[in-house]
């Protein structure tokens, strides 16, 4: 080890070695590192899973629920109390880029309007651009759209032409995945332009909705953090 002696003022610091005595010092248990081969798991190390499910943890207890709202017999998710909590938010960013990391993503590209939360930091973590999906007449210029149903009607997302390119890898990302529909239209749109979707991702999914089955059918992986009920 290096031992530090103090030298005359007109001289500078110099070190001399010592030679330690006794046996040489053990990493502890808690600090040893752990073998690699015995603690991979799909890819990820036990410490790594285990930490991403602190991150789940913290993401799902940082979400408020709101009764009835927006209309009676509605359960809705808040992401706003998420954002109020800058280590949650972290949490949340953090979990999608250490599954993403290494999966060579093009584009995020994020649905109107609470995909433009969790998609700019992400797409910043990844190295990555990002684009807007967004509703009809919101995009200034050439816009190519698809439409998906509501429970009264339906609604269309568009994208920039050009913006997203033949063979780009595409992740997807929302907030929440309930019905799968907005998630569907974003499906067709990659399609439409000919990208590869390299997975939809979602914070939040109310698995009772049965919206998993419309984005699978439709073409595409699914992820998501955390699931929550609702109807």
């Amino acid at each position: 080890m290096l031992a530090y002696c103090r030298a005359a003022p007109s001289q500078p610091l110099r070190t001399q070695h010592v030679q330690r005595k006794g046996p040489p010092l053990q990493r502890s248990a808690a600090f040893a590192r752990p073998n690699r081969a015995s603690v991979v798991l799909r890819g990820l190390h036990t410490a790594d899973i285990m930490l991403l499910e602190e991150k789940k943890k913290l993401v799902a207890n940082s979400i408020r629920g709101v009764p009835d709202f927006p209309k009676k017999g509605i359960m809705f998710w808040d992401i706003t109390t998420l954002c109020l909590d800058p280590a949650a938010f972290r949490c949340c960013i953090e979990a999608f880029a250490e599954r993403y990391r290494d999966q060579r993503i093009d584009v995020i590209a994020g649905f109107e309007a609470r995909g433009f939360i969790f998609g700019p930091p992400l797409a910043l973590e990844l190295n990555c651009a990002f684009v807007p999906l967004r509703k009809p007449g919101k995009l200034p210029g050439e816009t190519i759209g698809a439409s998906y149903d509501l429970e009264y009607g339906s609604d269309r997302i568009e994208l920039h032409t050009g913006h997203i390119k033949k063979g780009q890898r595409v992740l997807l990302i929302d907030d929440l995945v309930a019905t799968g529909g907005t998630l569907v239209a974003g499906i067709k749109l990659m399609q439409q332009v000919q990208a590869e979707i390299v997975e939809a991702a979602c914070v939040i999914e109310l698995p009772e909705l049965k919206g998993r089955k419309k984005v699978t059918d439709a073409g595409a992986k699914l992820y998501v953090l955390i699931e929550k009920e609702g109807a």
